[in-house]
């Protein structure tokens, strides 16, 4: 269903989710982590759908994690005012990623920031626009990498681009998504969405048995690798959040991310 977070359309056995904060740049609140999980969910169970596409409204795909509602659950988790299950929803949204059963694809109509990036590692087949950004602003903020981006990075980038993105913290181009291996081409931000969504229904044209097996032996192959490293970054990100300095350095704003 339809939410105020995200929008829903379906054609031709293809879904587009819409992430649609363009007010916040497309930044994950609790709201839309929650709104993409249950849709992601929906979708892997309907048989009217074969493929799934994510795109963000506006001139932003995303600007990752909505800081200002991090500080305000993390006051709240601190004075005792906040229930068990809130601020979860960044770990439910990746559980549904990674278990996603059918082909994902992405149009990043525009800069990608931290969870705007990593989660296209998650995706099958990513579509970019030419102006497009992304930006692993973990070291910049004093933290560790998040959604198992510290194997799916250099696995889909190679070491070198990987290394260069992660422990630089740098804007890299759209271009450089594309040669890097992250991306599968560029295309001009007028076209992309329907380029994109012309590629998801020739996928979708196909058997949906056949799609939901391939998709698992491509995925199985590495699903306990991409578990494991979700352990280790929340392990280390814990630990560096114990550090000294760390409540300026994680609420901060990143200059140039939206």
């Amino acid at each position: 269903m339809p939410t105020e977070v995200l929008a829903v359309d379906d054609r031709e056995k293809v879904r587009t989710l819409t992430f649609h904060r363009p007010e916040a740049a497309n930044a994950f609140n609790e709201a839309l982590y929650l709104a993409l999980a249950g849709a992601l969910e929906t979708a892997a169970t309907d048989d009217e759908v074969s493929v799934v596409l994510l795109t963000g409204a506006g001139k932003s795909f995303s600007s990752g994690t909505d800081l200002n509602e991090m500080a305000a659950i993390a006051q709240a988790h601190a004075a005792g005012e906040s229930s068990a299950n809130t601020g979860k929803g960044f770990g439910t949204l990746l559980d549904v990623l990674i278990a996603f059963p059918k082909p994902l694809l992405a149009a990043v109509n525009g800069s990608g920031v931290g969870l705007g990036l990593t989660m296209l590692a998650h995706c099958d087949l990513v579509l970019i626009a030419e102006h497009a950004r992304l930006l692993a602003p973990f070291t910049s903020m004093g933290v560790a990498p998040e959604a198992a981006s510290s194997y799916l990075l250099p696995l889909r980038m190679g070491h070198q681009q990987a290394a260069l993105a992660l422990y630089a913290s740098r804007w890299f181009t759209a271009d450089q998504a594309v040669a890097s291996g992250l991306a599968l081409r560029t295309c001009p931000a007028e076209t992309l969405l329907e380029t994109t969504h012309e590629l998801a229904r020739e996928i979708a044209s196909k058997p949906l048995a056949s799609l939901l097996a391939t998709k698992r032996l491509v995925s199985d192959a590495h699903r306990d690798r991409i578990l494991r490293a979700r352990q280790r970054e929340d392990a280390a990100f814990a630990e560096l959040l114990r550090g000294p300095g760390m409540d300026d350095s994680v609420l901060g704003q990143l200059p140039g991310s939206r």
